[in-house]
């Protein structure tokens, strides 16, 4: 409990000792008005204050406004316990409701220490601690055992393990090693790391992190339009209702003029929109809260909501479903050695930073002399053409083969088939293999438990190779041999197989996935070892590159509208009810308090539950 929270807590119990005081003390009539303006001034000045302030500035009906309405009413009514302790009960709901927005909050903010204070850099022998942001790309930093990654780089010298629980939700840590690749914000536990800087500050992934949170609020959802333009129109309506019904109803009914103006002020006090004004923003930002503590980082509560309707997801195969790490699993010649056609490939394939082109290199395993190479040509969803000792070389897959008119034949094996020609003469091919990941199957298999209703594969790998990793995860429907374009076609055709309210998600991790991320309703990317292009296109990022968190994010969605609704309808019902009761004079001030802060109280706790991560009611 914060300072702020403990002194209004001490407000609440010295007001509350003051009104049983009051209301013991044997007086009537006007002489008991000291003893209860006491309490009301120990408990409601701020409100008043606000009240007056807000009036001043244009901003007249808010709940500042209708209480002190609705309590210097009931002072001038007579009413004077019931003045002071709807008042009292109010502040109470107002404590209750600041401290559990402050819990909603932590969940955030516990994201918020993974910036880096300070970075390590050694200069004339010494260490010396500086900014990150001063820190230049390639820049040498410091890592000692406790401290955190301040940027993203390459690790030089030094193994360690690395505590990456911040940032995605997972206990287990990495190993880190020479030439193995690191991200700001993670715990170096072990050993020394010595790291060569591949981004600066405001682009590396702990910048973007923190951007994405402290943005999320701005992305409103339509249950959050809607609650904020209802009590846009809602209040002032209730104010000009109550003051109507103060001075109409005696005329149309047997009442005095005391009696209406009570009704009245017990309206205004019902009337309040506090449940529906905190507990809506309140559930999106605990389901965001949550979700970022499994690793999920969630643009917006309009994501939420868009993904909560999720019934079509689309899958990219290449980083998403597998590991991305290819190796050569077979070399099968035709016109030359298996030695010389390995290293034609990874010679053509020596500039690119594709997977495979990594993989042919790393299976050459030999130095690379790039002035063999020129006028490297890379083919999108083809492959790469390349002048090597002067002969052009293309490496490929049978589209590339296709288009220069080179005659090729398949390969029996499974696998991502690079076919190699010189100067228009086919000279054989090589397979690559990837490995699904570990929970790819599951998480197939927990989407379709989840109630989405087709999980489809986009790749450009061959028909073999797509077909038999779909039939493996158990997807719907797989579509091979796409090129980045194709695959926006795809999702295009998908789109319109949607039911009603219907949503598409998009799973990616590649630069060529931005443009189907951003057509998609709803792009998902894997953040870990995903590019730049797709997490700034995505809406939703996996910060572990695992596809089981996506039925967890569709759960956590799902679980926070369910809260929302639950809360729109419990409010307005009970409002709605008690108004009208108390208008016909059949509902006193406790009611009218239990309608105002005890709903918001319920709807509070309520919200609160979207904070459990995990998508479980």
């Amino acid at each position: 409990m914060s300072m702020k929270q403990k002194k209004m807590l001490a407000r609440i119990i010295s007001s509350a000792v003051l009104l049983v005081i009051a209301v013991l003390i044997p007086l009537e009539g006007l002489f008991r008005l000291p003893l209860f303006l006491v309490p009301y001034a120990v408990i409601g000045w701020d409100v008043l204050w606000r009240a007056v302030r807000n009036i001043a500035h244009g901003q007249i009906f808010d709940e500042n406004f209708l209480m002190a309405l609705a309590t210097v009413g009931a002072f001038f009514t007579g009413d004077y316990p019931e003045a002071v302790f709807v008042m009292l009960f109010y502040q109470v709901g107002e404590l209750f409701q600041s401290y559990a927005v402050d819990r909603s909050r932590k969940s955030i903010t516990e994201l918020m220490d993974i910036r880096p204070d300070y970075a390590n850099i050694e200069r004339d022998g010494r260490l010396e601690q500086v900014d990150p942001e001063d820190v230049a790309l390639g820049d040498i930093i410091v890592v000692k055992p406790g401290e955190r990654i301040p940027l993203d780089g390459v690790v030089l010298e030094g193994t360690s393990s690395v505590n990456t629980s911040a940032l995605t939700g997972e206990s287990l840590p990495r190993e880190a090693s020479p030439d193995s690749d690191v991200i700001s914000g993670c715990v170096n536990m072990t050993g020394l790391l010595r790291i060569r800087v591949t981004k600066p500050f405001e682009e590396s992934t702990v910048a973007k992190i923190l951007d994405l949170v402290e943005n999320s609020s701005s992305k409103k959802a339509k249950a959050e339009h809607f609650i904020t333009k209802f009590a846009r129109y809602y209040t002032p309506v209730v104010v000009l209702v109550a003051a109507l019904l103060a001075v109409f109803l005696p005329f149309f009914a047997d009442v005095g003029w005391s009696e209406s103006i009570h009704r009245a002020l017990i309206f205004l006090v019902i009337s309040c929109p506090c449940a529906l004004v905190i507990s809506v923003p309140l559930s999106f930002f605990g389901g965001i809260g949550g979700a970022s503590k499994q690793g999920i980082l969630v643009k917006g509560g309009n994501y939420l909501e868009v993904l909560s309707n999720a019934e079509i997801v689309v899958f990219d195969k290449t980083g998403t479903l597998t590991k991305g790490v290819f190796n050569v699993t077979a070399i099968h010649p035709d016109q030359c050695s298996e030695s010389r056609l390995l290293e034609l490939a990874a010679l053509a394939e020596s500039y690119s930073d594709h997977p495979i082109s990594r993989s042919l290199r790393d299976a050459y395993n030999a130095p690379l002399d790039a002035g063999r190479v020129a006028d490297v040509e890379e083919l999108s969803g083809r492959g790469v053409r390349a002048r090597v000792d002067g002969q052009l070389i293309c490496a490929g897959n049978d589209k590339l083969m296709e288009e220069i008119g080179v005659k090729w034949h398949p390969c029996h094996k499974v696998g991502t088939t690079v076919h190699v020609a010189a100067e228009g003469e086919y000279l054989g091919h090589i397979v690559i293999s990837d490995e699904v990941k570990s929970d790819a199957a599951r998480a197939i298999a927990d989407l379709k438990t989840q109630g989405v209703r087709k999980t489809v594969m986009l790749t450009g790998d061959a028909r073999a190779v797509g077909e038999a990793v779909a039939g493996e995860l158990g997807l719907d429907e797989v579509h091979t041999q796409l090129l980045p374009a194709d695959k926006v076609d795809r999702v295009e055709a998908l789109l319109t197989q949607k039911t009603g309210k219907g949503a598409l998600a998009f799973v990616g991790d590649g630069i060529n996935d931005a443009p189907v991320l951003s057509r998609a309703d709803i792009g998902i990317a894997m953040g870990g070892l995903g590019s730049d292009a797709a997490i700034e296109a995505a809406d939703i990022v996996l910060m572990d590159d695992q596809p089981s968190k996506i039925a967890a994010a569709i759960g956590i969605a799902r679980k926070t509208l369910r809260i929302v609704k639950q809360n729109i309808v419990f409010a307005l019902a009970v409002k709605l009810l008690v108004l009208a009761l108390g208008a016909m004079g059949m509902a006193n001030m406790w009611e009218a308090v239990f309608a105002d802060v005890g709903v918001s109280v319920l709807a509070i706790l309520n919200a609160t539950r979207a904070l459990k991560a995990g998508g479980k009611s």
